[in-house]
C-alpha cells in the first residue's frame, strides 16, 4: 500500500515539474491607450473613470510622470485615473508607463483642469500634414465658444512663441522635424480652456521635379483668373474668361482631397482682375473687365470671406476703373493698387485700399508712368518695385513706391523692355528675378542695394524663350519654377516646357518632366506642402485641367 502511495506522489510531483518546465514566457504589453484623451476636467467635479486598454501581455503595474493634477490619482494596479481635481492646471502631457516582466509601453495623456465649465467646442481638429523638406506646414483649428477665444499652439507639448491664431504655419521644415506633434490650447475669457487633438507632421525629401494631373478638374475651363492660397491651405480660384465671356463663378482646390469644389459666386463677373490675401485671411478682389475681348472695365471691388464662403462688395468703390493692374499687400495691411488699363486708355493713378474702413483713397503722389501688364513686388525694405509693362509698346522704366512717404521715385531701367513678364522676390538676397515679357530668352535681376535706388543686371538665359502667359513660382528651397506660357514665334507656340532658376548659380535648367498639358495664362500657386498647383489657362481653347509640380 505504501508503495502505491509513493508512486502516486511521485507521479503528481513529476506532473508539477513538467508544468513548471512548460510555463510560457511573459509577453510585453502593446498598444496602450485611454478611454478619454485629451481630457478636460473641472475643479470640484469628480471625473468619470479614465480607463486604459492595451494589447499584449498582462500588466503588472502602472506609473505616471509628471504627477497628475492635484486631486487626481492613478491606480498602480488597474491604471484607472480617478478623483476630484482641486487646482486649475494648464493643458499638459502626462506619460503613463505600463510594465510587466517582459517589458513596458508608454502613452502620452493630455489633461487640462479648468476653474469653470467651458463652453468651447472644437469643431475641426488639427489634421496630420505631410510636406516636402524645405516647405512649410499649416495647422488649423475651428472652435466655437462664448466671447473672444484665444489660441496657443504647441509643438511636442511645448508652447510656440507668437503662435496665437486659429492657424499656425511652421518655419521651413527639415527631415529632423518629421514625427513632431502639433496641438493648440483654445481658451475663453471665463477661465475655460480646451486642448485640441494633436496632429503629426511628416517630412519627405524634395520631389523629382515632375508634373502629375490632379484627381479633380476645374468645374469650368478658365484663363485670366486668379488663384490665392488661403490660410487654411486651400486655394481660391476666382473669375477669369471662357473666351466668350467673363466668369462670375469661383471654386476651391483642397490639397487633402486633390479636388475642386464650388464656393460662393462673385458679385460681378470679371477677368484680368487682382486678388490679394489680406492680413485677416480674407481676399480682396479688385477691378477687371466684364465681357469677352476688350470688355468693359469695372469700378468695383469685393471681399471673399473664407469662413462664410461668400463675396460681398467693399464699403467703398475703387477710385478708377482698371484692369491688368497690380495689387500689393503692404506691411501695414493696406493694399497698393497701381496703374492698369481702362479700355483703350492707360490709368495714371494709384490708390490704397484700407481694410479697416473698406474704402479706397488715391496715393499722395501719382505713379511716374502709366502702364498695364507690369509687375509690382514688395521688397525686403518695405518698398514696392513697379517695373516694365505696356503703353504703346513694352517699357523698360521702373519706379519704387515708398509707403512711408506715399511717393514714387525712379529707379534703374530694365536691361530689356518687357511687358507681361513675371517678377519674383528671391530670398534671402532680396533681389527680384524678371523673366519673359519680350521676344528673347534673356532674364535679369533687380538689386535694391545697387546704386542710389537699385539697378537691373542680366543673369543667365532661359532654356526656352517665353514672351507672355507663363508663371513664376518661388519654391520652398529658394529656386524659381518657370512654367508654360507662349514662345516667341509667330504664331507663338503654347509651351509645355518648364525650367528652374537657381539663384545661387544664376542659371536656368529644364525640369525633369514637362507639363501634363501645354498652357498659357494659367495660375500657379505654391501649396503649404511645397508642391505647386497649376490650374486652367488656354491652348487654343480654355483649359479645365490642373496639375501638380513636386
Amino acid at each position: 500500500m505504501r508503495a502505491i502511495v509513493r508512486r502516486i506522489s511521485m507521479l503528481f510531483l513529476g506532473l508539477a515539474l513538467l508544468g513548471l518546465g512548460c510555463k510560457t514566457a511573459a509577453t510585453a504589453p502593446t498598444s496602450l491607450s485611454y478611454s478619454t484623451n485629451p481630457a478636460v476636467y473641472i475643479i470640484g467635479t469628480a471625473i468619470p473613470a479614465n480607463t486604459p486598454t492595451h494589447s499584449g501581455g498582462d500588466i503588472d503595474s502602472y506609473s505616471v510622470s509628471p504627477a497628475l493634477p492635484a486631486g487626481l490619482s492613478l491606480d498602480p494596479k488597474s491604471g484607472v485615473i480617478s478623483g476630484t481635481p482641486t487646482t486649475a492646471t494648464a493643458a499638459a502631457s502626462y506619460t503613463v508607463t505600463a510594465t510587466n516582466a517582459a517589458g513596458s509601453i508608454t502613452f502620452s495623456l493630455r489633461l487640462t483642469v479648468n476653474s469653470t465649465a467651458s463652453s468651447i467646442t472644437i469643431t475641426t481638429q488639427p489634421a496630420n500634414q505631410s510636406v516636402i523638406e524645405g516647405a512649410q506646414a499649416t495647422f488649423s483649428v475651428t472652435a466655437t465658444g462664448s466671447g473672444t477665444l484665444s489660441y496657443q499652439w504647441q509643438k511636442n507639448s511645448a508652447a510656440i512663441a507668437g503662435a496665437t491664431a486659429a492657424a499656425y504655419t511652421t518655419p521651413v521644415v527639415t527631415l529632423a522635424d518629421t514625427a513632431s506633434t502639433f496641438g493648440v490650447q483654445v481658451s475663453d475669457a471665463f477661465g475655460g480652456s480646451v486642448a485640441s487633438a494633436t496632429a503629426t507632421l511628416t517630412v519627405v525629401v524634395n520631389g523629382p521635379g515632375l508634373f502629375t494631373a490632379t484627381q479633380g478638374s476645374l468645374a469650368i475651363g478658365r484663363d485670366f483668373h486668379t488663384a490665392t492660397r488661403l490660410n487654411n491651405g486651400t486655394v481660391l480660384i476666382v473669375g477669369g474668361s471662357n473666351l466668350s465671356a467673363s466668369l462670375q463663378t469661383a471654386e476651391l482646390y483642397d490639397p487633402a482631397t486633390d479636388t475642386f469644389k464650388a464656393t460662393g459666386s462673385l458679385q460681378n463677373a470679371r477677368q484680368k482682375h487682382t486678388a490679394t490675401l489680406l492680413s485677416d485671411g480674407k481676399v480682396l478682389i479688385a477691378g477687371g473687365i466684364v465681357g469677352a475681348g476688350g470688355g468693359i472695365t469695372v469700378t468695383t471691388a469685393e471681399i471673399y470671406d473664407p469662413t462664410a464662403g461668400t463675396f460681398t462688395p467693399t464699403t467703398g468703390s475703387p477710385m478708377a476703373a482698371r484692369s491688368e493692374h497690380t495689387a500689393t499687400l503692404l506691411p501695414d495691411g493696406k493694399v497698393l493698387i497701381v496703374a492698369g488699363r481702362n479700355q483703350a486708355n492707360y490709368v495714371a493713378t494709384a490708390e490704397l485700399y484700407d481694410p479697416a474702413t473698406g474704402t479706397f483713397a488715391l496715393t499722395v503722389t501719382a505713379p511716374l508712368a502709366s502702364r498695364a501688364t507690369h509687375t509690382a513686388t514688395l521688397l525686403n525694405n518695405g518698398k514696392v518695385l513697379i517695373a516694365g509693362g505696356f503703353r504703346s509698346g513694352a517699357l523698360s522704366s521702373a519706379e519704387l513706391y515708398d509707403s512711408a512717404t506715399g511717393a514714387f521715385t525712379l529707379t534703374g531701367s530694365l536691361t530689356t523692355p518687357r511687358a507681361q513678364q513675371t517678377a519674383t522676390l528671391l530670398l534671402p538676397s532680396g533681389k527680384v528675378l524678371m523673366v519673359g515679357g519680350a521676344a528673347t530668352a534673356t532674364a535679369e535681376l533687380f538689386d535694391p542695394t545697387s546704386g542710389t535706388n537699385g539697378a537691373f543686371a542680366a543673369t543667365g538665359s532661359l532654356t526656352t524663350a517665353r514672351a507672355y502667359g507663363h508663371t513664376a513660382t518661388r519654391l520652398s528651397n529658394g529656386t524659381v519654377l518657370i512654367a508654360g506660357g507662349a514662345g516667341t514665334g509667330i504664331p507663338a507656340l503654347i509651351l509645355a516646357a518648364a525650367e528652374l532658376f537657381d539663384p545661387n548659380a544664376g542659371t536656368f535648367s529644364a525640369t525633369s518632366g514637362t507639363l501634363v498639358a501645354a498652357r498659357e495664362y494659367h495660375s500657379a500657386t505654391l501649396l503649404t506642402d511645397g508642391r505647386v498647383l497649376l490650374s486652367g489657362g488656354a491652348a487654343g481653347t480654355v483649359i479645365a485641367s490642373a496639375e501638380l509640380f513636386y
